[in-house]
C-alpha cells in the first residue's frame, strides 16, 4: 500500500480596494494611527502597545473593539507611507496605500488558511470592503 501524499495547506488571499481623490499621504494617517482607525472603522476604537503615533514593526498588544473588547494582535510588518501588516488570531491582514493617476488605492489584504478564507469571504470580506469604502471617503474629507 503506498503512502498517502499530505495535502499541502495553501495561504489565501482575500483584497478588498477603493479609489479616492485624496493623496497618499492623506489616507496614511487615517491608514496607520490606532488613534485615527476609528474615523473610518467605528468598531475600533484605538489599540495598546501597537505604537504611537503609528503602529510599529514588532509590536504586540490589541486592537480596542467597541471600545472595550480587545483583540490580541501583533504587528508584522510596517513600510512606512505605504503599507503594514498584522497578525489577528489565524488572519494576517496588510492594509496598504498605493499612488493612483487621481489620487490613491487604498486596499486591506487578508490572507489566511483555506478554510479560514472560505469563511472570511462569505462573512468578514463583506465588512472589510465597505470600511475600505469609509476610508477612502474619510481621507477625502480630511483637511489640507
Amino acid at each position: 500500500m503506498r503512502p498517502r501524499a499530505r495535502r499541502r495547506r495553501i495561504p489565501r488571499v482575500l483584497r478588498y480596494a477603493e479609489i479616492s481623490r485624496a493623496d497618499p499621504s492623506a489616507v496614511w494617517p487615517l491608514l496607520s494611527r490606532p488613534d485615527r482607525w476609528s474615523a473610518w472603522a467605528p468598531h475600533v476604537r484605538g489599540a495598546w502597545r501597537l505604537g504611537s503615533p503609528e503602529v510599529v514593526e514588532g509590536a504586540r498588544g490589541a486592537a480596542r473593539l467597541l471600545g472595550v473588547i480587545p483583540v490580541p494582535a501583533t504587528i508584522t510588518e510596517v513600510d512606512p507611507g505605504h503599507s503594514w501588516t498584522w497578525q489577528v488570531g489565524p488572519v494576517s491582514m496588510r492594509h496598504t496605500v498605493e499612488p493612483a493617476p487621481q489620487g490613491s488605492e487604498m486596499s486591506v489584504t487578508l490572507m489566511s488558511s483555506v478554510p479560514v478564507e472560505a469563511i472570511l469571504a462569505r462573512s468578514y470580506g463583506p465588512v472589510v470592503q465597505h470600511l475600505v469604502t469609509r476610508l477612502a471617503r474619510a481621507a477625502e474629507a480630511r483637511p489640507a
